[in-house]
């Protein structure tokens, strides 16, 4: 059930609205179609079987669906990059430290496919690391502000707006920080594996 306390509406099922106005009768019907249903047929038909029914399809709900969907996902992206883009520094810094011992490495036979390989897995455990930490993080955090942020509101959410977060979103997000971390590690995986062994040795 979910209560708009500025309109004085309720949205719930049936049973549930019988229990709070038992006398009350629906003055209104919202119909989902099912995909490939022709909707202007569909109306056609309502109104030729109850005359005194007025159909008519949502007004701007698909626009506002679309607008939603797209800011979440320019979000989504710019996440993502300055994620990468935090790893990437991470890396750089640690190449650099570590140059003397990549040196090392490759002087005694290391390829600079091992090299890159080295320095993304690395960084991609550290990935895997975060997103282990991080997702616990934010879906408490979701459960505690979601609930804040609609008692502001004073608006009541059912649990299936909380319920969100299942076994495959949470997987696909954890490969998706060790993806983050692997993609910002590249470049400074492949620099370093560049580096010859003189250059390395005469810059120590």
């Amino acid at each position: 059930m979910v209560l708009f306390n500025e309109t004085e509406t309720i949205i719930a099922d049936w049973p549930t609205a019988a229990l709070v106005a038992p006398d009350a009768l629906p003055d209104r019907f919202e119909v989902r179609l099912t995909e490939g249903t022709d909707a202007a047929a569909y109306m056609e038909a309502v109104k030729k079987a109850a005359p005194n029914l007025v159909a008519f399809p949502p007004e701007g709900e698909e626009e506002f669906v679309v607008i939603v969907l797209v800011t979440v996902t320019l979000l989504t992206l710019m996440l993502a990059v300055v994620a990468a883009l935090g790893v990437f520094n991470t890396a750089v810094l640690s190449t650099r430290e570590r140059r003397r011992d990549l040196g090392m490495l490759k002087s005694i036979g290391m390829t600079p496919g091992q090299v890159v390989v080295m320095v993304v897995t690395s960084m991609a455990a550290l990935g895997a690391l975060g997103g282990l930490l991080g997702i616990p993080i934010g879906v408490a955090a979701h459960r505690v502000v979601l609930p804040a942020m609609a008692n502001a509101a004073q608006v009541g959410f059912p649990s299936v707006v909380l319920d969100v977060y299942k076994g495959p979103t949470l997987a696909l997000l954890a490969l998706a920080g060790v993806a983050i971390a692997a993609v910002g590690a590249l470049v400074p995986a492949r620099s370093a594996a560049r580096a010859t062994i003189a250059e390395v040795l005469h810059n120590e």
